[in-house]
């Protein structure tokens, strides 16, 4: 079985990094171990893991299969040695927080830190489907997403709910109403995230219930490209309320029949739930 170990760390690291050169790197030894071995567990089990083309690899659907069962067993392996790390450095603990949106991710962070000082944080922020994946990994221990859709691998949570507002420059009329109506926006130029932002889903969702007419005049893929789009007279945009900052040039809009939100999940991998520091985040982070 021991054999059966070295083969199967060997698979794995090339099936993460896509790459035998890579590969090597990451395990600290030759490129030829690496290959040596990965042939060695197809030639055993008379299974081709990855199809080879030049220079080129990728996994098959066996080693698609394969990989799902390795991520597990050395995200594990990659756990414990983290743990151990955390003792040698005196710490008493370590968590890795990945999300899409950095200000909610700083204000669980900051709250972290306030309740456990000695433990040891990692922040780090990548799309929805760049963290689930990371999740997936052993990357990261907890992520904080609005997720468009569920996986039945991971323990979700929700966390909190925002108003998505609207944003327009200082000179615009809204800014000057005592109150604005949500169908109001049909008259409007709209700046818009891409396609795969969740606020955009969520809108163009709202839009379609409601009967109501979307004029995008520009698709940007940052919030900060937006609110400077605003403030340049391009047009109006949508941001979840707790990614809002104050901007020069800028008003936020909430809508008097108000029908946008946004919900955050706690997520992580369901095998990991009970473990110590991510169960506590889960049950303190509740939401009443």
């Amino acid at each position: 079985m021991y054999q059966y170990h070295k083969w199967l760390r060997s698979f794995h690291a090339v099936a993460k990094t896509g790459s035998f050169t890579l590969a090597a790197h990451y395990l600290c030894v030759g490129q030829p171990t690496v290959s040596e071995q990965v042939s060695a567990l197809e030639k055993k089990f008379s299974v081709e893991l990855f199809h080879r083309r030049g220079r080129f690899i990728e996994m098959s659907s066996a080693g698609h299969q394969l990989y799902v069962i390795t991520q597990g067993l050395f995200g594990q392996e990659d756990e414990a040695v983290q743990l151990l790390q955390s003792f040698k450095q005196r710490k008493t603990g370590m968590l890795r927080l990945g999300a899409v949106s950095p200000p909610i991710a700083m204000n669980m962070t900051y709250a972290l830190m306030q309740r456990h000082p000695d433990i040891e944080l990692e922040t780090s922020f990548s799309t929805e489907r760049e963290t689930l994946a990371r999740l997936f990994n052993f990357d990261i221990d907890v992520a904080i997403l609005a997720l468009s859709e569920f996986d039945e691998r991971f323990h979700t949570q929700l966390y909190r709910r925002y108003p998505i507002i609207a944003v327009v420059r200082d000179d615009h009329p809204w800014a000057r109403q005592s109150e604005v109506h949500f169908k109001e926006i049909s008259a409007e130029r709209w700046v818009m995230r891409e396609q795969s932002s969740r606020t955009r889903q969520l809108v163009e969702e709202s839009c379609k219930r409601q009967g109501v007419a979307l004029n995008c005049v520009m698709q940007l893929n940052s919030r900060e490209a937006i609110v400077h789009a605003i403030a340049r007279g391009i047009g109006i945009g949508f941001v979840s309320a707790v990614e809002y900052a104050e901007t020069p040039g800028t008003v936020p809009i909430t809508f008097v029949d108000h029908p946008l939100y946004i919900d955050y999940h706690l997520c992580c991998l369901g095998i990991r739930r009970n473990r110590p520091m991510i169960a506590e985040l889960f049950d303190t982070s509740a939401v009443q």
